[in-house]
């Protein structure tokens, strides 16, 4: 537990804290951009010169790549997806630790105070 606690000290959270809504702002775009960059399909034909199978027709080699390309377009939406997720989730998550950063911070000077209040009063009685 001290190994983890050590090592959030030396993160530097303002920093992280500021640079996520440019991490959010970059996913959304992300994600904008793969929505509006689908591939046509008929530009798979110069795919098709040097990818295709021989002993197969043209229209149906065109075909296969054709689904080709929306399969991959469709992995390229979810994986954008995904990353705008992760970004939300790691700007919850940044959020939730400075929360904890500065409770613990409110501890520690309560702490603090109560001690003091602690010596005070023994100081107090002892001197009676």
């Amino acid at each position: 537990m001290v190994g983890w606690v050590t090592a959030l000290k030396f993160v530097p959270w303002g920093d992280v804290i500021e640079a996520t809504p440019q991490i959010l702002s970059a996913a959304k775009k992300l994600l904008g951009a793969t929505r509006k960059g689908k591939v046509d399909a008929s530009a798979a034909g110069s795919i098709a010169d040097s990818a295709a199978e021989p002993s197969l027709p043209t229209d149906v080699q065109l075909q296969r790549l054709r689904e080709r390309v929306l399969q991959l377009e469709q992995e390229q939406l979810d994986g954008a997806a995904l990353i705008q997720s992760l970004a939300q989730q790691n700007a919850q998550v940044i959020q939730a630790v400075e929360d904890l950063r500065q409770r613990n911070r409110r501890l520690t000077l309560a702490i603090m105070a109560l001690a003091g209040t602690c010596a005070g009063l023994l100081v107090w009685v002892l001197s009676q």
